[in-house]
């Protein structure tokens, strides 16, 4: 069972990874965007946390863009045991044009997704307010997308994460027999 995360470079892909293994360097952390450049797949317990490459780096040469465009394409195409695709969104700022471009892929192929709103502990009670308002307009079918601010330095929405990732695996596991204990 897969659950992918994918959202713009130096978004916090890896870090929230990482918050929700419990482990500082599970997957590997950059303040330099762009450094996550291949699928990587972590295994915690029944799940595979795979992080996908950040995309909308500019830095990066059009064919470096359309390789990980294409490398996150195949991966979302492929016949695969893939339970959740987690979206990730600096809440500090509007959805890029490739944020929503992703969030409208994920609806029309019908891919079960959340939306996670990383570093909230950047943005005061009403910076926050006016971002869910804001984020209300800029995003397609907004009031139908679980969507959970997230920050790792409180750890806000942690919990909220690991208990809706453990629900999804004890599903697969009745769903396919296993014993959630093995």
């Amino acid at each position: 069972m897969e659950i992918a995360f994918i959202g713009r470079s130096n978004v916090g892909k890896s870090t929230l990874i990482n918050t929700l293994a419990g482990r500082k360097s599970l997957a590997r952390v950059s303040a330099v965007p762009g450094k996550t450049a291949t699928i990587n797949f972590y295994g915690v317990e029944h799940i595979w946390l795979v992080d996908l490459p950040g995309y909308g780096y500019a830095k990066t040469s059009k064919s470096e863009q359309e390789r990980l465009r294409r490398l996150i394409t195949g991966y979302l195409a492929a016949d695969r045991d893939l339970q959740l695709v987690v979206q990730l969104i600096d809440m500090r700022h509007a959805p890029s044009a490739e944020d929503v471009a992703m969030i409208d892929r994920l609806i029309d192929e019908e891919i079960p997704f959340i939306i996670v709103f990383t570093k909230a502990d950047k943005l005061n009670k009403t910076e926050r307010e006016k971002r869910m308002a804001a984020f209300a307009e800029e995003i397609p079918c907004f009031a139908d997308i679980h969507a959970i601010p997230f920050s790792a330095k409180t750890f806000e929405g942690q919990d909220v994460l690991r208990e809706l990732l453990s629900d999804i695996a004890s599903e697969e596991n009745e769903e396919d027999g296993t014993d959630d204990e093995a």
